[in-house]
């Protein structure tokens, strides 16, 4: 038995107990695989649920449930690490027929593991706004915390996001959405599409008097850079930020 046809055997559930698989006495042990098979797809099936709280609750809790399991048995885990499973649910989302009427979803998606990514990135020291007085922050080179990430959607995602949780009802249309953690908890942040030009200036290195010149005419400079400070988004050149 090899270790991949005991991990198929474990994500399939109509699949045969793999060959080999006996107790002490030799005898088979179906009933126990069959436990821990279950128990693997409710540990997965909990991670997606704690890790996508917007996307159950637009689609309803037994949708969502029955979703992720097929989810899980077409992707399975590459990492250890529990806590970021999901990476590729977007994509799927965007081509799981029974949702394709909900084409914010996948974006929606990209953001809530955009909010998991920012939650669980190193920390860095991070400049203060005291520090972009100085005349030198302008014209040094910058880069964004590795908190910081960003989305750009044709959709209000952020505020699809905050509806799905309890609040408002989202208004507008396409926007970036900035992710930012100033403490614990990371926070995003809508601005207008365009937006996500100064963010990839600014994590190349360049200026931030410079980065200000792709910012799109309806952004708002004040929200935006009240936004990156306020977010711990702004650090010296060694850390880099994702998208």
């Amino acid at each position: 038995m090899t270790q991949s046809a005991f991990i198929a055997a474990v994500l399939d559930p109509d699949a045969p107990i793999p060959m080999g698989l006996t107790d002490a006495s030799d005898r088979p042990v179906a009933a126990r695989f069959n436990v821990y098979r279950n128990n693997v797809a409710v540990s997965l099936k909990e991670a997606l649920s704690s890790g996508f709280p917007a996307i159950k609750s637009l689609l309803g809790a037994a949708f969502f449930d029955a979703m992720t399991g097929v989810y899980l048995r077409a992707h399975p885990p590459k990492s250890p690490r529990l806590a970021l499973y999901g990476e590729t649910f977007p994509e799927f989302l965007a081509g799981f027929e029974p949702v394709r009427h909900l084409p914010y979803l996948p974006d929606v998606a990209r953001l809530e593991y955009a909010l998991r990514q920012s939650y669980h990135a190193a920390d860095a020291t991070v400049l203060t706004a005291e520090a972009l007085q100085h005349p030198e922050a302008f014209t040094r080179p910058l880069r964004l915390a590795p908190s910081v990430f960003w989305i750009e959607s044709a959709s209000p995602v952020t505020q699809i996001h905050a509806a799905a949780l309890g609040g408002s009802n989202p208004t507008g249309g396409a926007e970036d959405a900035l992710i930012t953690r100033a403490g614990f908890d990371p926070v995003a942040t809508g601005f207008p599409p365009g937006t996500s030009a100064v963010l990839t200036a600014l994590n190349a290195g360049t200026p931030l008097s410079e980065a200000l010149n792709f910012a799109p005419g309806a952004l708002d400079l004040s929200a935006f850079l009240c936004a990156l400070l306020t977010g711990g988004a702004l650090t010296l050149p060694q850390d880099t930020a994702h998208v």
